[in-house]
């Protein structure tokens, strides 16, 4: 005596749930690529200024060597 199949399918069942789920949206690479961009140009920002400014103590080392 055969057993009747009382449950559904499981192929169809998981394509109706996948079916019913939301779909998944990608995610955005764009505020990555942002933050990092935005971290970069302040480094090179912070290191050009870095270049560009006289040493502070250059007056205040030369005075007390005598070399004026």
């Amino acid at each position: 005596m055969a057993k009747p199949d009382s449950s559904p399918d499981s192929d169809p069942l998981a394509r109706a749930r996948a079916l019913l789920d939301p779909p998944k949206r990608p995610e955005r690479m764009w505020p990555v690529v942002g933050a990092a961009g935005l971290l970069a140009l302040s480094t090179l920002v912070f290191a050009g200024a870095m270049i560009a400014a006289p040493p502070l103590t250059s007056e205040h080392v030369a005075v007390q060597r005598g070399v004026k």
